[in-house]
């Protein structure tokens, strides 16, 4: 019977060994989404928003945005389709599907203690939105309040969805509520 010698068994196995790591790390890598496919799905069962502080989330203002805000929302990767509320549905919320983060619309909300005199605005469709930072480098989310109205609207988005989602509730914003001063105390 012939068999191999050692170094011919080792010089068969080890090509065989490191075609079976590198076929398992790309099947890990895109079942996880890492190797630049698609992300998963966006979630659209009802969204559960969390009890907030919004004083004026019943009111008439968000009650007349929230009824322009009735439809999808455009990002990069095209549409975002709104996602129903789960109850208890608290007052003055939209989201809409997007990945890996819901888009959150809150409306009413106290003014931001963020807001200062030397706070950096960014006007956007004639709308005064202050920039949240969160403090994480590479953030997977982005906070906007919208601050010269008369009631402070937040908008929450994936950095994945693009600017669409701001720039479409901006316009909805400009239309619906009146321009007021920033009040930064």
């Amino acid at each position: 019977m012939n068999r191999l010698s050692p170094p011919v068994a080792i010089a068969i196995a080890l090509p065989l060994l490191l075609a079976l790591v590198v076929a398992g790390i790309a099947i890990t890598m895109r079942a996880r989404g890492l190797d630049g496919s698609a992300p998963p799905p966006p979630d659209t069962t009802p969204y559960a928003a969390a009890p907030v502080d919004a004083p004026q989330a019943s009111g008439a203002q968000c009650t007349a945005l929230l009824a322009h805000l009735d439809g999808d929302l455009p990002a990069d990767s095209g549409t975002l389709p709104q996602r129903a509320l789960a109850e208890p549905v608290q007052p003055g919320v939209r989201a809409w599907a997007a990945s890996p983060r819901p888009v959150v619309l809150r409306c009413g909300l106290p003014r931001p203690q963020e807001l200062t005199p030397m706070s950096s605005l960014l006007v956007i469709n004639g709308v005064n939105w202050l920039q949240l930072d969160d403090g994480v480098p590479d953030p997977v989310v982005v906070t906007y309040v919208a601050v010269d109205r008369p009631v402070y609207v937040v908008v929450t988005s994936p950095v994945s969805a693009g600017s669409g989602p701001l720039q479409q509730v901006s316009d909805v914003v400009r239309t619906t509520l009146p321009a007021t001063p920033v009040a930064v105390r």
